[in-house]
């Protein structure tokens, strides 16, 4: 029987925290989980009070302020120890495991050179959620930008977002997938290093995912797992939006250089662009990010 840990990042998360920890047994079925340790974020509300209720395995580790979400997994993995897990579940608060929902994941693992599986992931309603990515290009970025990113993600390999569901109704390798649930193998911990703290939210995942691959390491999506995930808040909220926006530019930039940053930055404020006209609110907060980028796009909202 394989072993896991599971780290989960709070901040403010007292209303979904509870639904995510008592999910968390069902989800393990069929793995001995060792570890639970819940990284907060300085939160304002009772989350620390919901961690420290459910009483062992869970464990909480105090990041003394809003740090980030890959700051938070690292401080939540510097508390495990690895030699004594197969694999470390990294997942946002308002995650709930189906039962099983590990095993799958785990058995991914074994196989040679998958060093990261990720699960099905769907909204409350049982819908599908789009959770994979293909590698982002310039290419990519301009297609978006001409027809939208649903839309090309269901056009062959045109899109960045994964979004036609036959993709999902079987197993695969991918660039990258959203980091609120992702089961991480311990030896592409100590290889990759820590997540970059230096994108506080978005991208983080990505970069952590893109690293792994360069040393050799496949991101496996995996459907005999399933998750549901509430879903955050970037589609909704502007500053959010515009945080997204600019760190994956910034990601590509870093990257690939400046020339290729420069088309990739054109291209997706060309996207941000049209939608902004289009009357969307987020998308004119994102092009006013990128255009003028400032301080706040380098802290969290508080």
């Amino acid at each position: 029987m394989g072993r896991v840990a599971v780290v989960i990042v709070t901040y403010n998360s007292e209303g979904v925290l509870g639904g995510c920890l008592d999910s968390l047994a069902a989800g393990a079925e069929g793995v001995e989980l060792v570890d639970v340790v819940v990284a907060d974020n300085a939160s304002k509300d009772g989350s620390v009070a919901v961690a420290e209720r459910a009483g062992p395995p869970v464990r909480v580790v105090r990041t003394g302020r809003n740090a980030g979400y890959a700051a938070a997994v690292n401080a939540g993995i510097a508390a495990l120890d690895l030699d004594a897990v197969d694999g470390v579940y990294v997942l946002n608060p308002d995650c709930r495991l189906r039962p099983g929902a590990v095993a799958p994941l785990l058995a991914c693992l074994r196989e040679p050179g998958r060093g990261i599986a990720v699960p099905y992931m769907v909204n409350p309603d049982g819908s599908l959620q789009p959770s994979l990515r293909r590698r982002p290009t310039v290419g990519r970025a301009l297609v978006e930008a001409v027809i939208g990113g649903s839309l090309a993600g269901r056009v062959g390999r045109l899109g960045e977002l994964v979004t036609d569901p036959r993709d999902y109704a079987r197993p695969g390798a991918y660039a990258w997938a959203t980091g609120a649930a992702m089961l991480i193998s311990p030896r592409v911990i100590r290889e990759a290093g820590p997540w970059d703290e230096s994108f506080l939210l978005y991208s983080e995942e990505t970069d952590f995912c893109l690293r792994a691959a360069d040393l050799g390491w496949t991101t496996w999506y995996e459907p005999a797992s399933v998750i549901e995930h509430i879903g955050g808040d970037s589609g909704i909220d502007p500053t959010l939006a515009a945080l997204l926006v600019v760190n994956k530019v910034r990601l590509y930039r870093r990257r690939h250089g400046p020339l290729a940053g420069l088309a990739y930055y054109l291209a997706v404020l060309g996207g941000e662009s049209v939608r902004a006209l289009a009357g969307r609110r987020t998308s004119r907060a994102s092009v006013a990010a990128l255009v003028r980028p400032s301080r706040r796009m380098t802290a969290l909202p508080q």
